[in-house]
């Protein structure tokens, strides 16, 4: 009897350890670790490109190639009722930042459709009049690697030479107050 509780015991805690670190890799990115590697598909629209410094062609991009010292990434869902409550404040925020001398050139923002198709991100930018780009992830790649987490998710991320990244936020939620938001992130990212 003694036996059986033992391997009982044994496999519960073998179990437990796989449990764990199958959820420790299935995380949110933490603040000042690297950015996972993603790669987004790429934009084929000349404005999303010219507003991120990418090149026409190819697949897919990665975060770091953006040109830009801070890249934001929302994660959202054309069907995420928080996302759609929150689509004017992140318009707001686009704006905020491109009509800003100092903040253009420097932050830009990417959306990322979780298991949203290329139709269902378009119907969202038309539908809420976004500005900024938006790339599908219909088939929750970049949604796995980040965590798996709900929507709306916001990622900033400080990008540095030599294509190196840092996290500078990772959070669940509405914004908040645009101006007290891009405040933070400018202290976090360390831009003047």
């Amino acid at each position: 009897m003694n036996r059986k509780i033992s391997v009982l015991i044994t496999v519960i805690l073998v179990l437990f350890m796989v449990s764990a670190i199958s959820a420790a890799e299935n995380s949110p990115p933490k603040v000042g670790s690297p950015m996972p590697a993603i790669e987004l598909p790429m934009l084929n629209n000349p404005a999303d490109l010219q507003y991120l410094g990418l090149p026409s062609g190819g697949k897919f991009f990665r975060v770091n190639q953006v040109k830009a010292k801070v890249v934001i990434l929302q994660i959202y869902s054309m069907y995420c009722p928080y996302c759609q409550a929150e689509a004017p404040n992140v318009n707001r925020l686009y704006a905020a930042i491109e009509n800003s001398p100092a903040l253009k050139d420097k932050i830009k923002i990417i959306g990322i459709g979780a298991g949203n198709t290329q139709f269902e991100v378009v119907t969202y930018k038309k539908k809420y009049s976004v500005e900024l780009p938006l790339v599908p992830d219909d088939d929750f790649k970049i949604h796995k690697v980040v965590g798996e987490v709900r929507t709306p998710y916001f990622i900033a991320v400080k990008l540095s030479d030599g294509g190196k990244t840092e996290v500078i936020y990772s959070r669940l939620g509405a914004l908040g107050d645009i101006d007290f938001f891009l405040k933070q992130l400018v202290t976090s990212a360390g831009l003047k």
